[in-house]
């Protein structure tokens, strides 16, 4: 059996002994200096924070840049709900435009009735109008329920714009002054000037002119432009005065019998929206 050499433990002794006393010494030391490090420790306290702030700065550019991407997204999110809120101001706009046309519409209907105190009115909606016969036809929706019979004269925007030439229940087609329709009843009319009162009967429309056209007058009219074409009454079906528009010029027939006078419309016949229907009363023909 090996014995333990005495040597080799008062070797570790002394070694445990020299690391105490110093560890010691170190502590007192850092006491009677104040506080200060040696330099030992200043170099691990350095090598420790420059590490520190080595690791921090990738660390620090991660997350700004995760928050700008944040940032980022609640800004297109953002933008994007404002976008759907302007969009939806135009359509509001929209809208409050069409309703303002609908309630000037509905105002100028309202004067007209007024002035219309000795007939029966029945105001009504344009439901239908075909591009293809857009200067001939328009559909309402007023119908023999409401009162609405044929050859009822049918006003907007404050003068005459047709009759009605078909009555459903629930609906009426009218035709419009301005159809090319020949064999249409044609309104008797009068025209008021200084010399007085003229008739004859409107018989159609002059495209190219954008006037309705006059003809078959009585006795030797002396016209001028401006003068006041109304309809006459004489024909039974239409009540007197309802205004058509006022006189644009007048023109002789090619056989210079007749004169042929162009009339400027009072109702604007391509933007129709709201009509009137007038019924003429039992008594009124006379």
């Amino acid at each position: 059996m090996k014995k333990f050499n005495p040597s080799k433990k008062l070797i570790i002794a002394l070694i445990v002994a020299i690391v105490v006393v110093a560890t010691v010494s170190i502590t007192a030391t850092q006491r009677n200096r104040g506080g200060k490090n040696n330099l030992f420790q200043s170099v691990i306290n350095d090598t420790v924070g420059f590490v520190d702030r080595t690791l921090r700065v990738p660390v620090s550019w991660v997350e700004k840049s995760v928050t700008a991407a944040n940032d980022l997204f609640n800004t297109y999110d953002e933008n994007k709900a404002l976008k759907e809120k302007l969009d939806g101001y135009d359509n509001l706009a929209v809208e409050n435009k069409n309703k303002d046309k609908e309630i000037a519409s509905l105002k100028e209907q309202l004067d007209l009735t007024t002035t219309l105190t000795s007939f029966e009115t029945i105001n009504s909606n344009v439901i239908s109008r075909s591009p293809d016969s857009w200067q001939d036809i328009l559909v309402i929706d007023k119908g023999s329920k409401d009162g609405i019979e044929a050859n009822m004269p049918v006003m907007a925007q404050k003068g005459l714009i047709g009759r009605i030439i078909e009555v459903n229940a629930a609906s009426s087609k009218v035709e419009l002054l301005t159809s090319e329709n020949q064999n249409s009843n044609h309104f008797p009319v009068k025209i008021t000037s200084e010399g007085g009162d003229y008739f004859g009967l409107l018989s159609s429309y002059d495209e190219s002119e954008s006037a309705l056209v006059v003809s078959q007058l009585t006795g030797n009219a002396t016209l001028k432009e401006g003068d006041l074409v109304q309809t006459s009454g004489l024909g039974g079906n239409s009540p007197a005065n309802l205004v058509i528009g006022t006189v644009a010029k007048i023109k002789d027939n090619n056989l210079g019998l007749d004169k042929q006078v162009y009339v400027t419309p009072y109702a604007q016949m391509y933007d129709i929206s709201t009509v009137t229907v007038v019924k003429r009363l039992a008594g009124e023909a006379n």
